[in-house]
């Protein structure tokens, strides 16, 4: 899927993180979602080469990034640590400032970051969510039911990881394929990929933490700015697919106006995963925005 990408790992003050680099001009960083990888890049990372060095990263606790043991305030997977390991990773690949095109949980390590680093994050592009916090305070009976992930991987150790370690391809079908589009968007290669990755060891105890996180500390830490005024300073394109949950149970423009103090957006004809349903359309997006 990235056979021009060079593969590699480092050691950040966290853990290592896995990453493939290609291309020339500006760096731009890539961030994937749940339950993926840098996988759901490969049909739009090659075309993005041309123009910008590249960067696809794992997150923490998915992908073949390191995956730390959990930590009872869930500290370790705060969207702010997760953050600092994108940043550190920039760093050492020598980027020291650089733009962001994020999905899903990369959005909001992405949002995180560009809030914790405003001196880092030239230009942010976050597709398909809402800030969390506006998520979790206007939770209303149709998010919950598209969204039950949210709820099922928050409860308590080991109950979601030993049901997940159970069957991880019936939980991959369980998430992306009840989407607006099935399991069509993913190809044989990027589905062999997901899975792989979740079948490795710690990597449902990540993504359980990743969530965990999301509905405690990381709460904490968006209420601290909300209440101090700090918004993300860098220019923000909001993207989101009409036929996704996000678009429907919420107004994902007004709610980023909220936390952000240049935001644009639209909806695109597609459901959630973006880059895989609709790879020619982001494309044309991100590259006039990123322009």
């Amino acid at each position: 899927m990235f056979e021009h990408f060079t593969q590699g790992r480092m050691t950040v003050s966290g853990p290592e993180i896995a990453y493939r680099i290609a291309g020339q001009g500006e760096p731009l960083l890539l961030l994937h979602g749940h339950p993926q990888t840098q996988a759901i890049w490969h049909k739009v990372a090659p075309y993005l080469t041309s123009q910008f060095t590249v960067v696809l990263a794992d997150l923490r606790g998915y992908g073949d990034s390191g995956k730390p043991e959990p930590d009872a305030d869930h500290l370790r997977y705060s969207k702010r640590e997760m953050a600092q390991d994108q940043l550190e990773l920039m760093a050492a690949l020598g980027f020291s400032q650089f733009s962001v095109i994020a999905h899903d949980r990369g959005a909001r390590v992405a949002h995180r970051l560009a809030l914790d680093h405003p001196q880092a994050v030239k230009q942010l592009v976050l597709m398909d969510i809402a800030p969390t916090l506006s998520m979790y305070r206007q939770t209303n009976e149709a998010f919950a039911r598209a969204y039950w992930h949210w709820f099922f991987l928050i409860r308590p150790a080991p109950f979601p990881e030993t049901l997940i370690t159970a069957d991880p391809a019936q939980y991959l079908r369980s998430v992306m394929g009840s989407r607006s589009a099935g399991m069509q968007p993913f190809t044989d290669e990027a589905y062999a990929d997901y899975l792989r990755c979740l079948q490795l060891d710690g990597t449902a105890r990540g993504i359980c933490e990743d969530y965990r996180a999301s509905a405690s500390i990381d709460l904490q830490h968006d209420e601290e700015d909300l209440n101090a005024g700090r918004k993300i300073s860098c220019p923000l394109l909001v993207l989101w697919g009409e036929k996704g949950t996000v678009g429907q149970c919420f107004k994902p423009l007004e709610e980023w106006r909220k936390v952000a103090k240049n935001v644009q957006g639209e909806a695109l004809p597609c459901g959630h995963y973006i880059a895989e349903e609709q790879p020619e359309l982001l494309l044309e997006k991100v590259l006039t925005f990123l322009r």
